[in-house]
């Protein structure tokens, strides 16, 4: 029988399965919160599937790897004795893991949000015109992008950079938004577009 489905607003995102490591079944995890081996500090961990994982942290990852990403092992709900070949550890790869979000202590400052707080807050532009609402929040590997479906229909994806996003009102579930200029065939937002927008936890 599988596991149902959790309600993902219920929960915040906290890292994913990111590959093998050796042949023994050890998983490399990455890690999205502050400090990277907190990620097992809020007890056990629910996949977007509503399979429960329990890791157990063997290490950070090789040099040359991210500095968030860690070496564990993973037992999923039913597998008591773990993942057995790297084949196992493998298929995992690009897996979410969640936790409640009442699990997470809250904020520090209230300048301070979890990604996931993002969600379905409405983007404007500076002007005011509404843009679309923030739909996802996602990492392809090169920095933080928003999902944000236009009201007039399509998908934007938004670095989410101070250039790009230069303010957040989490109480409001409001964002102001700077669309990329595109120039020499790239996409650039007015000022520093890799500086990284501060506050998201």
């Amino acid at each position: 029988m599988n596991a149902p489905r959790p309600n993902l607003a219920d929960f915040v995102c906290v890292g994913n399965f990111s590959g093998s490591h050796g042949v023994r079944g050890l998983v490399r995890v990455r890690s999205f919160t502050a400090s990277p081996r907190d990620l097992t500090a809020y007890g056990p961990l629910t996949d977007e599937n509503g399979k429960v994982w329990v890791l157990t942290l063997t290490g950070m990852a090789p040099k040359g790897a991210k500095a968030d990403v860690l070496v564990a092992q993973a037992k999923g709900q039913g597998n008591a004795k773990g993942l057995a070949n790297r084949e196992d550890a493998q298929a995992l790869n690009g897996l979410k893991l969640y936790v409640p979000r009442e699990a997470l202590p809250a904020p520090e400052d209230d300048d301070d949000f979890y990604q996931a707080d993002l969600i379905g807050c409405t983007a404007f532009t500076a002007e005011g015109q509404e843009v679309g609402r923030v739909k996802a929040f996602h990492d392809f590997g090169a920095g933080d992008v928003l999902e944000i479906g236009r009201v007039l229909g399509g998908t934007l994806l938004l670095p989410f950079t101070r250039a790009c996003v230069p303010a957040v009102d989490i109480a409001a579930k409001r964002l102001t938004i700077q669309e990329p200029i595109e120039i020499d065939g790239e996409d650039r937002g007015q000022g520093d577009a890799d500086e990284a927008a501060e506050g998201a936890v």
